[in-house]
Formats: C-alpha cells, structure tokens, sequence
C-alpha cells in the first residue's frame, strides 16, 4: 500500500481568503470504552512556510511506537493544538455525534485559550459531517474535508496529537481496571475486551447504551 505523505497544499490556498485554519480530527469513535477526543491544530500563513515535520501521517498510519515522538514534533510545529473531550456518559445521554461536538467545541476553546482568535478563522473538520456548529457557542465557519487526516498536514497533526492524547489517557484507566486490557486495546473491541466484559461486566467507562456485547459486527 502506498503512503500518502499529508501536505500544506489546502492550507495555503485556503489562508488566502481566511487569517488562520484551526483543523480537528477525532479519535475514539467506534471505541467500546473511554471517551472521545478530538485533536485541534492551529496553522497561519507563517506556519504554512515551516516544512512538514518528518514522518508526520494520519494517526493511523504511524505505528504505536513511534506515534509520541511524532505528536510531540507536530504539537512544536503548529502554532498551538489542544484536546477536547467527551466522557462515555456524554455518549450515552446524547449520542455519538452529538459527544463528538462536544469534544470538538471544547478543543476549540483550548485553542482560543492559548490565543487563537475565531475572527477570520476556518475550522476544518476531516470527513464529510459537520458534527461541531451547532455545539459551539460561538458561530463559526468550517469546511468539511474528506481525508483530510491523510492529504492535510494540519490535521494529521491534530490526529496524532489527540490519538496519543487518547492512549495515554486509556492507559492510565487501565490500572484500576486491568481486566478489560485498555493498555492495549485502548477501549476497542478486542476479543479480550469483549470477553471480560462477558465475565466482569461493563466498567463504569464503557458506552452502557451500546450493544456491546452480542453485536460485534456493529463495531
């Protein structure tokens, strides 16, 4: 399989019109267990001049091993980055695509923290569903694009980021429940996984609305 190496290409032409992109990705959607995250990434005219750091990819592209060295030169490269989140509960009370607003409203907020400003700003959101506008408190302009964490860098960035983000946080869960195994699987629908919560239950970190246990092929 060939590797697409993500460019600056749409960034560029699209900070003709706009003073800054902030670019978002997710991670953690079709996870049984944990919250969502979603990545956020500032980019401006100045930082589309800096090479694209090297091995940056899609988070899934990069391997486990190597994928913290390469958030943390991605998070160097962007102007700022942070991540938003949404508990298991949130998924539950209203759904996936709603805690995935929720998750991307508040890694924009992050972002404004650290001084990004909305005023002449583009968000752009990998995939072709814009899950943020109507959660966010403040109107913004966003631009849904497909495969944007493999052909963008600045959301390749945000990917990364929020992926290791997301592991981390994972794994540090794992130690007050070591049966479901999330330093490894990270939530996902391992076999593992799925056994030992035929035998223990779900964790108070599980998504309880999902049919976790009887309908593997929904995952």
């Amino acid at each position: 399989m060939t590797v697409v190496a993500p460019t600056l290409r749409l960034e560029r032409k699209l900070l003709a019109e706009f003073d800054l992109i902030i670019s978002l990705d997710e991670v953690g959607r079709g996870a049984l267990a944990g919250p969502v995250a979603v990545g956020a990434s500032v980019m401006d005219a100045a930082g589309c001049r800096r090479r694209v750091p090297e091995g940056l990819r899609d988070s899934k592209l990069v391997t486990e091993k190597r994928r913290p060295e390469v958030a943390a030169r991605a998070a160097a490269w962007v102007q700022a980055s942070g991540v938003g989140w949404a508990s298991a509960a949130e998924v539950d009370d209203g759904g996936i695509m709603r805690a995935l607003g929720l998750a991307a409203s508040r890694a924009i907020d992050a972002v404004v923290a650290l001084g990004a400003s909305l005023d002449g700003a583009l968000v752009i959101l990998d995939g072709n569903h814009d899950y943020v506008s109507r959660v966010h408190s403040a109107p913004l302009q966003v631009r849904s694009v497909i495969k944007g964490d493999r052909d963008c860098a600045s959301v390749s960035a945000a990917s990364v980021i929020a992926k290791v983000a997301r592991d981390d946080h994972m794994s540090a869960l794992h130690v007050d429940h070591p049966a479901y195994q999330w330093d490894r699987n990270k939530g996902y629908a391992s076999l593992e996984h799925r056994a030992a919560i035929r035998e223990s239950g779900l964790s108070p970190f599980h998504r309880a609305s999902w049919a976790i246990a009887d309908a593997p092929t929904l995952f």
